[in-house]
């Protein structure tokens, strides 16, 4: 039985860090979850400055999450939520691949 992913879509919020840095700042989780699939960081995450290549980039490295996490899907999903909802999807990878809030769960140092 195949998986599904473990947040919705739409379930951006459930963390906040990481959505308002998604939101302002792409790049940095693009390159994050291409990092967590095996691809490099700096290149898919520059790849959002890029029109066309963004789209193209975010539909490759979501089907590599979706492959990695054994779930269903296709190419052609995977573009349309790279052109309609390209922040959400990238949350719900984000939160897949478990990339944690840049701001940390705390400022103090162990």
């Amino acid at each position: 039985m195949p998986n599904e992913y473990n947040n919705g879509l739409f379930s951006c919020f459930n963390n906040l860090g990481l959505c308002v840095v998604t939101y302002f700042a792409p790049c940095y989780t693009q390159g994050k979850v291409a990092e967590a699939v095996g691809d490099d960081c700096l290149l898919c995450g520059l790849s959002v400055f890029v029109p066309l290549l963004d789209i193209w980039a975010r539909a490759s490295i979501r089907g590599k999450v979706r492959e990695q996490k054994g779930i269903e899907g296709g190419f052609i999903g995977d573009l349309c939520l790279a052109c309609w909802c390209y922040p959400c999807s990238l949350m719900q990878d984000a939160q897949e691949m478990n990339i944690p809030s840049p701001f940390g769960s705390s400022m103090a140092r162990t």
